[in-house]
């Protein structure tokens, strides 16, 4: 499953990138766009690099596809053009982007595979989404399939691939079933990563391209640690 990095920089791994996008793998603890926080977004990041290699002079367009959790690493999809903006918002809107993740948590599920399904309520106020076995009000359907694909010492690594995208949904379904990810303080586990990051990773995306019409896979390694570099072994 290996994949040629086109560039990586400390603070930018490219994957792909042609003239209509620009698909990179995010760090733990970058943020996608600006908030409130007032750090340096990834988009920033990505236009700086386009500019510097592509010697282009002013202001670089970059069109926000889709985003992920600070603490979550993986791959992130950018437009380069306003042409392949909408298009790559449709995609994603209607579920023709294949996502894959690898989670890492301390309790396996109860079984090899399985799916699950619950109804997410979100709450603003304290950034999280609590999982329902029974629709609530204003809960969404969340649905997703998990698979164990590696055990090591005390912990195991989940394959999932999403049905619906809902906010905070693979943090809140596992954490609904005990089988909190590594790290994540807000769902349960009982302590933090170092960095600040919790083992959940954007491994793959499988989409056609927008403009192209080509198939696309693309594949992120995860972060460099004990724990992932047992997992791609």
């Amino acid at each position: 499953m290996s994949q040629k990095i086109i560039s990586n920089k400390t603070n930018l791994q490219v994957l792909y990138e042609d003239n209509h996008l620009i698909i990179v793998n995010k760090r733990a603890g970058d943020i996608v766009q600006g908030d409130k926080t007032g750090d340096k977004p990834l988009s920033e990041v990505v236009k700086e690099y386009i500019a510097e290699k592509y010697h282009k002079p002013g202001a670089v367009y970059l069109g926000v596809v889709h985003r992920l959790d600070r603490p979550t690493s993986g791959i992130i999809v950018f437009a380069r053009t306003s042409k392949a903006l909408p298009r790559l918002n449709k995609l994603f809107a209607n579920k023709e982007a294949k996502k894959t993740y690898w989670a890492v948590v301390k309790k396996p599920p109860p079984e090899e595979n399985g799916t699950l399904i619950h109804w997410l309520k979100r709450n603003p106020k304290q950034n999280k989404s609590y999982a329902h076995k029974n629709e609530v009000t204003d809960s969404k359907k969340a649905i997703l399939d998990y698979t164990i694909i590696k055990k090591l010492n005390n912990y195991c690594i989940l394959e999932i691939d999403l049905h619906t995208g809902r906010h905070h949904q693979i943090r809140s379904q596992l954490s609904y079933i005990g089988s909190v990810i590594k790290g994540d303080l807000k769902y349960g586990a009982d302590r933090s990563n170092k960095d600040g990051s919790i083992h959940l990773h954007a491994r793959k995306l499988t989409f056609i391209h927008p403009v192209k019409k080509e198939p696309l896979t693309i594949i992120a390694p995860p972060p460099s640690d004990a724990i992932w570099d047992e997992t791609i072994k």
